[in-house]
């Protein structure tokens, strides 16, 4: 059960209540689990995902560790984060939006 972290950014305030209840906030909007399964975080992207669907405001950027993906890393979001992340030959590099 690899470690989970989301960050969020200009969201509804109960995407805040529902990770502080799952996960811990170690800064704010900064949400950590040392443990979640793989069934547990898809369930907890559905709900934010539904969530944002009905109120599409901010970003919400979920990270883990995948072997099977890029570097290593498993990332899903939601809205547009202020960076872009671009695959080059096998790691992920961080681009500013211009």
């Amino acid at each position: 059960m690899p470690l989970v972290m989301i960050v969020t950014r200009d969201v509804a305030d109960r995407f805040r209540g529902f990770l502080g209840s799952l996960m811990l906030e170690v800064a704010p909007t900064v949400y950590v689990s040392p443990r979640m399964n793989p069934g547990v975080r898809s369930r907890t992207w559905g709900v934010m995902a539904e969530w944002y669907a009905a109120e599409p405001h901010g970003s919400v950027v979920m990270v883990w560790r995948d072997v099977n993906e890029t570097g290593g890393v498993g990332i899903a979001t939601l809205g547009s984060p202020p960076r872009a992340l671009v695959d080059v030959d096998g790691l992920w590099l961080v681009r500013k939006s211009l």
